[in-house]
């Protein structure tokens, strides 16, 4: 699956009616087609809001105004949403909140805004008002499989930040919303892979299954061999069969390629064994293919410096991944720039340097000013 939920998701847990009014092929950036076909666009566009009032004020259905609403929007190229994108990999939270906030209220009917919102909230741990975007976004986009994937994200780290009874109704819309995605597109393997691992740690309770997470398993097995073999390894490390676990963490890391993405999920194996002296061989072996990767310095640093952190080893090791993350062009949206900052921060401060940590906590402010990082969870010695 693709890095932007990668291993901290093991922690937590229409356009029918349209086609007969305005014609399929607009204009896009690059194109090209004439001022005058561009001319004719603007008029058909105009055509279809006149349309949606005159229907607003029918007993038509709000589902049938939504679908006539976001299709004539489809026609419209949503080139300032690209900003966005840049702003979520760079980890620019306010620009692009900023932004986000200016689309929707120019069309409350963007689900691709709604739902680009309800992450720049995801990564500020805002799980309310991602909560509430995403399910904004499935609303009006009933349909698009990423949306459920990423409402069921936001879902299982609300259930996971409230500890109560509360967490399995949660727990249980988790489920339903990983499902759907995969129902609705069999090839979205990052939903497959979430759906996977919420089988392998829910409770049965919640609808988790050793079998499911096995067929799943299976499933990745032929796209995603890594993905697969990990899922696997977190089910034998459920059944306290640590050998097979290593075995297939490690067969993980020879099916990625030796990714260093791959490397830092067998060293958090070996962390959860407190294997100190293998998990810091795996973690040296990330950094080192990460080092050779085509777009070296990427999140798998950033990985490498949490478990350092998190298991207080090699502590200058970890800051310096992470200047070397934070001085990259590779960075990305699930390692937003203002995590890391805040994150650096709280390292130079436990080495006594209290202008430099107080540096970062304003580069993360600068970047954020809503995020507040949540308490570190240590690893037992």
């Amino acid at each position: 699956m693709k890095r932007e939920h990668r291993q901290k998701k093991r922690e937590i847990l229409v356009n029918g009616l349209m086609n007969s009014m305005v014609s399929q092929e607009f204009w896009q950036p690059g194109s090209n087609r004439s001022p005058a076909a561009g001319h004719q666009d603007g008029v058909m566009r105009t055509a279809v809001r006149k349309t949606v009032q005159m229907l607003s004020s029918t007993m038509l259905s709000p589902l049938l105004l939504a679908v006539v609403y976001a299709a004539g929007a489809a026609s419209i190229p949503n080139n300032a949403l690209e900003p966005v994108r840049a702003d979520l990999a760079t980890g620019k939270a306010d620009d692009a909140i900023a932004r986000l906030k200016v689309s929707i209220t120019a069309n409350p009917a963007d689900a691709e805004a709604h739902n680009l919102l309800c992450r720049v909230y995801y990564q500020e741990l805002r799980w309310d008002d991602a909560i509430h975007e995403c399910e904004a976004a499935v609303s009006l986009a009933p349909t698009d499989s990423a949306y459920h994937l990423w409402l069921g994200r936001a879902y299982g780290e609300k259930a996971d930040s409230i500890h109560s009874i509360k967490a399995y109704g949660l727990a249980k819309k988790v489920k339903s919303e990983f499902e759907r995605a995969v129902q609705l597109d069999s090839s979205n393997l990052d939903a497959l892979s979430d759906l996977g691992d919420f089988y392998s740690a829910a409770p049965g309770i919640v609808g988790g299954g050793k079998k499911k997470a096995q067929d799943v398993a299976q499933a990745l097995q032929e796209h995603q061999p890594a993905q697969a073999h990990q899922l696997k390894g977190h089910l034998a490390e459920k059944d306290k069969n640590d050998a097979l676990a290593e075995t297939e963490f490690k067969a993980a890391v020879q099916a990625s390629g030796q990714s260093a993405d791959a490397w830092m999920t067998l060293a958090s194996f070996y962390a959860r064994r407190k294997q100190w002296d293998q998990m810091l061989a795996a973690l040296h072996s990330g950094v080192d293919a990460d080092t050779a990767a085509a777009q070296p310095h990427g999140p798998a640093l950033v990985d490498a410096a949490a478990l350092l952190s998190r298991t207080n080893r090699d502590q200058q090791l970890a800051i310096q991944l992470l200047k070397d993350y934070l001085a990259s062009p590779n960075q990305s949206a699930d390692s937003p720039a203002f995590q890391v900052h805040a994150q650096l921060s709280r390292l130079l401060e436990q080495q006594g340097d209290h202008a430099g940590a107080q540096q970062q906590m304003e580069a993360a402010a600068a970047l954020a000013r809503d995020y507040h990082p949540a308490p570190q969870k240590p690893v037992s010695p």
